[in-house]
């Protein structure tokens, strides 16, 4: 049947043109961006995910970025405290020179005491300038600062890391379980079952004695008849050697026994008296050495303490709850690590030794610096490290009768320098605020250095991985396969090249009507 008035085949011809001419666009556009995807129309399902990865390689990206530059304040931040550590070395030297005080001259001692002024004046100076594109590292700028401590509980606090998230401040409470004590160990002063009353808390039979501690052992002879005070007074005299101390139980009352001590709290402490010329017959010994029950505050509740003879103690850490958590004790130390909070505390001699004494509480309130780990901005992907100030001020605070001793005061003119050492012909002051100033140095950079190679390092690694792994699913996702594009191009081609000779064999055959009238 042939029509004049629709022309049917022309129709499906152009629509079939039609499509070919889409697709041959759609082909050219992708060849031309690279992308398979280029609008929502092309893949809906596709786009969504690819532009959410987009998002996630922004935020990773950097993140990267931020690794790195963090990791470039840790190193310039490092390279400050190693000039600090070398200093702090070089008065080490000094210090230990001049405490060899029969082989110097006075001469001498006042030139290494230039030079420890001028060590310690170059510290406080690197400490006050470093910095990193304007930012001080070693000022305090970075520490963390705090509110309400009592120093009557709380001697001195090291705040390493605290998270502020969805809180202005943080609240720390303290709370001692377990007193800190020293070793101890009680010689009875009765000595009723050898003698009678007459000599009891007396020596009765000369004797010698091996006294050893944390810092030594010495060997002490004692003549008999020495009273017990006499015996204190004597190991008293050795306590810079051995590290133990003595007292009678009660005051003057050398009846009622003497306790020997270490002059230090904690398990790294330890007191050992033995006798070495031990009579064959245990009867007539008198001088027999018993722990003492870790709970009992000595001397004060000694009379009702559990005795067992021994001849060595140790002491007891600490034990306590920060923030309702089990804290690491060490001697008056207690500490604890997380990624929220650390912090190490020393507590105060008559706090850490009376359990169940009220808990103590203070507030971090600010300061620290904050690094930005992750892509997304939560706790869990950012990282707190709190850089106390390293000036010479605040280096040290070794506790010696109560007074904390910072390095400052090693200057001339001050109450450790090399002339008030030597007055006193006692250096161990001086000698332990240098060793405490290196300590903390070496702490903080080897604390800074854990956290650039275990946090920063790994950070990066870690994130380096996945930005490569989202490329990969983002190019296979959106990316456009230049073979196949080819082929449907070429084919889009063909079909649109047949597609306009049949639309024009399709016009013609309407034309030929024409013949059918002449």
């Amino acid at each position: 049947m042939t029509r004049i008035n629709t022309n049917v085949s022309s129709m499906i011809a152009r629509q079939n043109l039609n499509r070919s001419g889409d697709d041959l666009q759609v082909r050219l556009e992708r060849l031309s961006t690279g992308l398979r995807i280029n609008r929502g129309r092309d893949d809906p399902a596709g786009m969504i995910i690819s532009e959410r990865i987009s998002t996630e390689l922004k935020g990773i990206e950097q993140a990267i970025a931020n690794s790195q530059r963090a990791s470039s304040v840790i190193a310039t931040t490092e390279g400050s405290l190693t000039e600090i550590n070398d200093l702090l070395n070089s008065i080490k030297s000094l210090t230990v020179e001049a405490a060899n005080s029969g082989a110097i001259s006075d001469e001498e001692r006042d030139a290494n005491q230039l030079q420890i002024d001028s060590a310690i004046q170059s510290i406080t100076r690197i400490s006050n300038t470093a910095s990193f594109g304007g930012q001080k590292l070693l000022d305090g700028s970075l520490g963390y600062i705090t509110s309400g401590i009592a120093v009557s509980t709380i001697t001195k606090s090291s705040i390493t890391a605290a998270s502020f998230i969805n809180a202005g401040s943080v609240n720390v409470s303290v709370d001692v379980i377990a007193s800190a004590q020293k070793a101890s160990l009680y010689l009875n002063g009765d000595n009723s079952a050898l003698v009678g009353p007459p000599l009891n808390g007396i020596i009765v039979s000369a004797t010698t004695i091996q006294v050893r501690g944390p810092l030594g052992v010495r060997e002490i002879d004692i003549v008999s008849g020495t009273i017990f005070a006499d015996v204190a007074a004597s190991i008293n005299a050795l306590t810079g050697l051995t590290g133990v101390t003595a007292q009678l139980v009660s005051g003057a009352d050398s009846s009622s026994g003497l306790v020997f001590q270490s002059s230090g709290y904690g398990s790294n402490n330890f007191v050992s008296v033995e006798r070495l010329d031990k009579p064959a017959t245990a009867t007539d010994d008198n001088f027999n050495t018993f722990k003492i029950d870790a709970d009992a505050d000595v001397p004060v509740d000694i009379w009702g303490a559990t005795l067992v003879s021994a001849t060595r103690d140790e002491g007891r850490d600490v034990s306590a709850l920060i923030n309702g958590n089990v804290a690491s004790g060490n001697g008056l130390q207690v500490s604890i690590g997380s990624p929220s909070l650390a912090l190490k505390l020393d507590l105060a001699e008559g706090y850490a030794t009376v359990p169940g004494d009220p808990v103590t509480t203070f507030d971090i309130t600010g300061g620290g610096s904050l690094y930005q780990l992750g892509p997304t901005v939560n706790a869990l992907q950012q990282s707190n490290i709190g850089i106390q100030s390293t000036s010479s001020e605040s280096l040290g605070g070794v506790f010696k009768n109560g007074i904390a001793n910072f390095l400052s005061s090693l200057q001339t003119g001050k109450a450790n320098s090399l002339a008030a050492a030597d007055n006193s012909r006692d250096y161990s002051t001086l000698s332990e605020i240098v060793d405490a100033s290196i300590d903390e140095i070496s702490i903080l950079r080897g604390r800074l250095g854990a956290f650039e190679r275990n946090v920063l390092d790994a950070n990066s690694r870690s994130l380096q991985g996945a930005f490569e792994n989202l490329t990969a699913s983002q190019s296979l996702i959106r990316d456009a396969d230049f073979a196949l594009e080819s082929s449907e191009m070429t084919r889009a081609q063909i079909l649109q090249s047949s597609g306009i000779s049949v639309l024009s064999l399709a016009n013609q055959q309407s034309q030929q009507v024409l013949q059918l009238l002449g």
